[in-house]
C-alpha cells in the first residue's frame, strides 16, 4: 500500500497549477555554471543543510537555482509540502505549491532528452515541476523555483525530474523537518503557520565559467 501511495504521489509531484504568466527558457543565453558548487540552506529553528550542486550534470538547473539564491529570492520562503519517507519541498513564494519565479527552465532529465545520471536517493536535491500523465513538453519544462530534497530513496523519479546535487551535511535537519511535519492531507500539505522557514540559501562558488 505504501508503494502504491508513493507512486501516486510521484505522478502528481509538484507544483501548482497556475504558471500562465511564466515562460519556458528553451534557449538559454546566460552564462551557465559548471563544476561542483557548494550551497547551504539555513532553516529557522532546525539548522543548516549543506549541499554539493552538480553543474556539469545539470547546468541550466544549477545556474537557475544559484541565481535565485544569490538574488535573495529564497529568503524567508518555506517548506510547504512535506511527506515523511518521501521528500521535503520548498521554494514557492505562494507557500502552497502554485508559485514560482519569473521564468521556467528546461527540464534536464532523460525523458526530456537530456542525460542525467543523478538518482533520486536519500539526500538528493531535485527540481519540482508540474506533472501530467502522459507528460508533455509543457509540463516537462515547467520547473521554476520549487525544489525538493529526497528523504528516503525514490528512484521512480529518475528520468522524470531534474536532480542536480546532494546533501553533504545536515541530513539530520532533513530528518527533523520530515518527522516533525503534520501534513493535513496525503499530498503533504503543511499549513502556512507550521511551514519551516528558509532563512536564506548561501552559495559558495568553487568553479564558474564566464
Amino acid at each position: 500500500m505504501k508503494k502504491i501511495i508513493l507512486v501516486v504521489l510521484t505522478l502528481i509531484l509538484i507544483t501548482g497549477c497556475s504558471f500562465k504568466d511564466l515562460f519556458i527558457k528553451e534557449n538559454v543565453t546566460e552564462d551557465l555554471l559548471s563544476g561542483k558548487i557548494n550551497a547551504e540552506i539555513i532553516v529557522k529553528d532546525y539548522g543548516t543543510i549543506k549541499l554539493e550542486l552538480d553543474a556539469d550534470t545539470a547546468p541550466i538547473t544549477v545556474t537557475n537555482f544559484v541565481n535565485l539564491a544569490e538574488s535573495g529570492f529564497y529568503d524567508n520562503l518555506t517548506f510547504h509540502r512535506i511527506i515523511e519517507g518521501f521528500m521535503i519541498q520548498g521554494g514557492d513564494p505562494n507557500h502552497d505549491g502554485s508559485g514560482g519565479s519569473e521564468k521556467m527552465i528546461k527540464g534536464e532529465f532523460e525523458n526530456n532528452g537530456i542525460e542525467n545520471n543523478i538518482s533520486h536517493k536519500r539526500g538528493v536535491i531535485s527540481m519540482a515541476r508540474r506533472g501530467s500523465y502522459p507528460d508533455t513538453s509543457e509540463t516537462m519544462n515547467s520547473a521554476s523555483s520549487q525544489f525538493f530534497i529526497v528523504h528516503q530513496d525514490n528512484t521512480d523519479l529518475d528520468g522524470s525530474y531534474a536532480a542536480f546535487g546532494h546533501v553533504t551535511e545536515g541530513m539530520d535537519v532533513v530528518d527533523k523537518i520530515a518527522t516533525a511535519a503534520k501534513p493535513t492531507d496525503n499530498n503533504g500539505t503543511i499549513p502556512f503557520e507550521n511551514q519551516p522557514v528558509i532563512e536564506t540559501i548561501k552559495i559558495i562558488h568553487d568553479n564558474k565559467n564566464n
